[in-house]
Formats: structure tokens, sequence, C-alpha cells
């Protein structure tokens, strides 16, 4: 029996000490060609002193989402996607599930609020914006490079 219980620890001890270095060396992926994401306070302060008329687009998405991290790491960096949001878009990223708090139009709300405010169904979930903060077009789950192209171009078009 007591032969168990120090087996059992110094096997719980091995993995906590594995554990703990694991994590502790973990640092966040630095992404090349990423767009400059801004909070929506500076998108909406930029939009309205901008004299070209930008538009605002805004990725709401979930840290546990994969196809958020997808978009993240292969759409929005590709070069193609990358001079069409710089050209013509402030790029803002919004986590809907987060209790950080934001001011939208003078309202002040949890990020979580503002994506269930903007008609949230599922991550990620893409909004454009006027400089007012009105809603545009919006668009749900994952786009590929073409897609997010179409979908951009179109929103440009409408306006």
């Amino acid at each position: 029996m007591r032969r168990k219980l120090i087996i059992g620890s110094s096997i719980t001890a091995f993995i906590a000490v594995f554990l703990y270095f694991s994590f502790s060396q973990v640092q966040p992926i630095e992404i090349e060609n990423a767009p400059d994401w801004l909070t929506i306070e500076q998108a909406m302060d930029q939009a309205q002193s901008v004299s070209d008329d930008k538009l605002i687009l805004v990725d709401i998405y979930e840290v546990g989402c994969r196809f958020c991290r997808q978009m993240e790491r292969e759409v929005y960096p590709s070069e193609s996607i990358r001079t069409l949001i710089d050209r013509n878009f402030i790029p803002v990223k919004i986590n809907g599930n987060s209790d950080n708090e934001i001011v939208f139009n003078g309202e002040t709300m949890t990020e979580q609020q503002f994506a269930n405010k903007m008609g949230l169904t599922a991550f990620p979930f893409t909004v454009v914006l006027d400089k007012n903060g009105n809603v545009l077009n919006t668009r749900r789950g994952y786009m590929g490079v073409s897609e997010l192209s179409r979908f951009l171009n179109g929103t440009l078009n409408e306006v």
C-alpha cells in the first residue's frame, strides 16, 4: 500500500513539474503580415477623423474556435486580403465571449453583449460597419481568401 502511494506521488509530481515547465514556455506566435487590429473605440474614432470614408471590419471570434484561428493564421495575412483591408477598412477584433467592457456609440457594454447586438449566431462572425456604427453587412462562419474577398468587395460595391 505504501509503495503504491510513493509511486503515485512520484508520478503526480513528475507530471506537475512537466506541465508547469511546458506551459511556462508557451509564447503566442506572431503572425507575419497580420492586420493591425484595433479596439472598437479606436476604430470608431479613426473612422470619424479619416477623410477617405473607410469602413470598419469587425472580426468576432472565440478563443477555442478552430475556424477563427484558421482565418487569423491563413486568411487575414494573405497578401490580397491584407491589401484590401489596408486600403478600405479599419480592422477590429472582438472576443465574442469576453466580459471586457467596451464603449460602442456612447454605450458601455461587454464584448459579448456587442457580439450579440451585431447578431452573432456562430463563430467566426464578420461584421462591416460604417463610420456611424451602422451594420452594413454580416457573415457567419469560416471564409477562405476568395470568399472573404468577395464579401468585402461586395460590401464596398453596395455602399
